[in-house]
């Protein structure tokens, strides 16, 4: 049986929050998105996104991964239509990051860069790829990591729910092990604590509210700043090293999808 358990914090500087997450156990769905656009509008992308994408699966008569990638076109041709019919939506978008079990697998979808992580057999591993100017076309410029971390396009998307007709979304099958953990982040978790500290954490004994509030306390750090992500889980294991999830343990299955195939 899976436990699963969420929580986000909105930090010491923003007021408001545009991460949203959702836990649906009876749907065996966990997703996380985390919005962009200024005033209200990333958190009414989050939420929309989100929102469709259970709507979508929980109304689809089919369990397959071609269902949960035309869940996400779907929330792709939602957020635009919202954003195209009211003003104070206009330029809004999200990420996300969605994980949804089908018998022995986890499947993961997502755009952007919020992440999934499991950790399994005593080790930490990265499933996702971030869709970012860092990841897909600064490292392959050949520019160093501290570089990256100062550059002036650290922090710029090349895809996000919202943004193109066209969604590219990355989705990977993961077995699903006995003892095996899934977090699910934004970059407010990601982008500021080290792996190495978030898999010590993973690796405690704590329940998973335990380990949320642990994360948060990481996040936060000395200085009690910024905003937090929000994260799902699935059941817990223990202990580290770490390394990125590799094409040995997992298979794709089909990345892009047009906003045309989007029916249940």
């Amino acid at each position: 049986m899976l436990e699963a358990y969420g929580l986000s914090d909105p930090g010491c500087v923003r007021t408001n929050n545009e991460d949203y997450f959702l836990l649906a156990p009876s749907l065996d769905l966990y997703l996380v998105a985390d919005g962009m656009g200024g005033a209200q509008a990333g958190e009414h992308a989050s939420k929309l996104a989100g929102d469709t994408v259970a709507d979508f699966v929980w109304s689809s008569n089919e369990r397959s991964g071609d269902v949960l990638l035309r869940a996400l076109a779907e929330a792709n041709r939602r957020v635009i239509d919202a954003a195209e019919s009211d003003p104070t939506l206009h330029g809004m978008g999200t990420t996300m990051t969605a994980a949804w079990k089908l018998g022995s697998e986890v499947l993961i979808a997502n755009v952007g860069d919020s992440r999934a992580y499991v950790y399994m057999s005593g080790e930490l591993h990265v499933i996702t790829e971030d869709q970012t100017w860092v990841n897909e076309v600064g490292r392959r410029l050949g520019i160093g990591e501290d570089q990256l971390k100062v550059h002036p396009m650290r922090h710029m998307l090349t895809m996000a729910i919202g943004v193109s007709q066209t969604l590219r979304i990355h989705s990977y099958a993961v077995p699903l092990e006995t003892g095996a953990q899934f977090l699910l982040c934004s970059d407010g978790l990601h982008g500021v604590v080290d792996i190495e500290i978030i898999g010590e954490i993973l690796s405690s004994n704590e329940p998973l509210e335990g380990k949320c509030h642990l994360l948060i306390d990481a996040r936060r750090g000395p200085a009690g700043r910024t905003i937090l992500p929000r994260w799902c889980w699935l059941p817990p294991d223990r202990e580290p090293p770490f390394r990125r999830f590799t094409a040995a343990h997992i298979r794709r299955f089909p990345r892009s999808v047009s906003n045309s195939n989007s029916n249940p």
